[in-house]
């Protein structure tokens, strides 16, 4: 698999390409090349960014890469799953407690943002955070200063915040549930995370990763689709996003069977004769599905179809109505298969 994929700092002053040796990838859609070039500024200014995506868009992948992209990559990074935080404990355990500070108060605790000191927090569905500490993360965010329980002298905490969240906080901030202050001070950068199905030319090289990384963990050959099974992946609409596609290549490594996709059984059949007998139409009709499986992208087309990118090129000059419909497609003729 190439390791065009994305870019990442790597200690020096000159980006360098992402591999998957890393254990995790970005794509190698346009979308997710932008998000990539927008992690390195984050991490080289160190300003708060807001990450929002679908469920299962890899929201904490692009956090720790932030992390591993600047000066703060050898410091903790600390992530806090903020739909867990309950009002009476969130505050202690968020910025610690003094000895004897409540009933059962042992001993101190650092809390969450001192003991990340000099790295990252990581608020992960930050939307969820209870409104009654929203007010005490925004002084956190402002002064740089925590203030633990049962303590009234506040300590400076060098850390940078990335939250994340699978909500509309804007809406939520209309609706009273998510104060406005907060938002536009998390909200320095966004990172749009889109959902698979909108980055359809990414999931080949997920399917290639997570069959490999899967064939190493079972000991097993690693699965290779069919052009035709590659189609179906492609055009499935995946709700789960790329958790959801880990899934089913790790469970068909535990099953020791192919990978399905998960309503294969439940959907109806399509009917099994052909629209039509005209071989010109049907090969036309096959470039058409193919160009928009991929979204125009030639080498990809090329390589559901089963042919070379050059067959494809010559297959689509005597196709003008196929090529003009695309639009894209002749720009793509470069690209990686």
């Amino acid at each position: 698999m190439s390791d065009d994929i994305g870019v990442v700092r790597t200690g020096g002053a000159r980006p360098a390409l992402l591999s998957s040796e890393a254990g995790w990838i970005l794509g190698q859609s346009a979308s997710m090349r932008r998000i990539a070039q927008h992690i390195l500024r984050i991490a080289e200014v160190e300003c708060t960014a807001l990450i929002s995506g679908e469920t299962g868009t890899g929201k904490e992948v692009l956090a720790n890469l932030i992390q591993r992209s600047g000066r703060r990559s050898r410091k903790p990074f600390v992530p806090v799953n903020c739909a867990a935080l309950t009002v009476t404990l969130a505050e202690s355990q968020l910025f610690g407690h003094e000895k004897g500070a409540f009933t059962g108060a042992a001993g101190s605790s650092l809390g969450v943002f001192r003991a990340a000191d000099g790295g990252v927090v990581f608020l992960d569905e930050v939307g969820e955070m209870p409104i009654e500490l929203q007010p005490k993360l925004l002084r956190v965010l402002q002064e740089r200063e925590v203030t633990s329980v049962g303590s009234s002298r506040p300590v400076k905490v060098d850390v940078q915040v990335v939250a994340a969240t699978n909500r509309d906080l804007e809406s939520e901030v209309a609706a009273g549930r998510f104060r406005e202050d907060l938002y536009y001070r998390l909200n320095m950068v966004e990172l749009r995370v889109p959902p698979l199905r909108d980055r359809v030319e990414d999931v080949p090289g997920f399917l290639e990763f997570f069959s490999e990384r899967f064939a190493r963990m079972y000991g097993q050959p690693r699965w290779q689709p069919d052009a035709e099974t590659l189609a179906r992946f492609c055009a499935y609409h995946w709700p789960g996003n790329i958790r959801q596609l880990s899934h089913v290549i790790e469970q068909s490594y535990v099953l020791a069977c192919a990978p399905s996709l998960p309503d294969d059984d439940a959907r109806p059949r399509r009917a099994t004769s052909l629209p039509h007998l005209n071989l010109v139409k049907l090969r036309e009709e096959a470039i058409r599905q193919a160009l928009r499986a991929t979204r125009g992208h030639k080498g990809r087309a090329a390589r559901l179809l089963g042919v070379h990118a050059n067959t494809l090129t010559r297959m689509l000059v005597h196709f003008r109505p196929v090529a003009s419909e695309q639009g894209t497609a002749a720009d793509h003729a470069g690209g990686p298969l």
